[in-house]
């Protein structure tokens, strides 16, 4: 039997970081789970040691949208993380708990401009009605999967192992009814 890692074509490590209370855990479970949990414990420690964030190449940074201090803590969780993580890390800010609506403290134009400013993407989710839940995790892990696919692409090039260094142009002289010759670019694996 072989080991986890085998049964996966990627493994991509995601934090969920954000204060306590914004329903990170929750977030969570109703992606790999479809559950929901209104007891869920409440982490009350605050340092986070850089060994969390090794080998993370994902972060959801997530508030809630009805505590407003909760996005007034997004800088220095975005700080923390910019200090700890890899360089390249893909990081998408979340507005969690859209259900509450009613209770709205944080407005998404102002959350959606400081993902722009910060290079970050930007979604509101709710994990009580799974609101954009799919969504988030699907568009983190598809922006993360376009960058290592660019990234093996580019080691391979360099290394001359890729399809492309191997092209071949080919003529195609015109045709009798006269039609353009055309040239056709062919790659050939050797």
């Amino acid at each position: 039997m072989g080991n986890r890692d085998d049964e996966y074509d990627f493994l991509f490590k995601v934090v969920l970081i954000g204060d306590s209370g914004v329903g990170k855990s929750n977030l969570l479970s109703r992606f790999t789970r479809n559950e929901f949990n209104l007891e869920t414990g409440q982490e009350r420690y605050r340092a986070i040691t850089s060994a969390y964030y090794r080998g993370a190449v994902g972060a959801l940074l997530v508030y809630d949208i009805a505590k407003h201090l909760t996005y007034e803590n997004v800088e220095r969780w975005l700080k923390e993380l910019r200090d700890h993580a890899d360089n390249n890390i893909v990081i998408m800010l979340v507005g969690n708990k859209s259900d509450l609506r009613h209770l709205r403290a944080v407005p998404t134009d102002e959350a959606r401009a400081f993902a722009e400013k910060n290079n970050l993407s930007f979604i509101e989710t709710s994990a009580l009605d799974s609101t954009n839940v799919e969504e988030a995790f699907k568009n983190i892990l598809t922006e993360i999967y376009r960058i290592v696919s660019q990234k093996q692409i580019a080691e391979r090039s360099a290394h001359d192992e890729s399809p492309g260094n191997n092209v071949v142009d080919i003529s195609v002289p015109p045709t009798t009814d006269g039609q353009r010759g055309s040239k056709l670019q062919c790659c050939q694996n050797l």
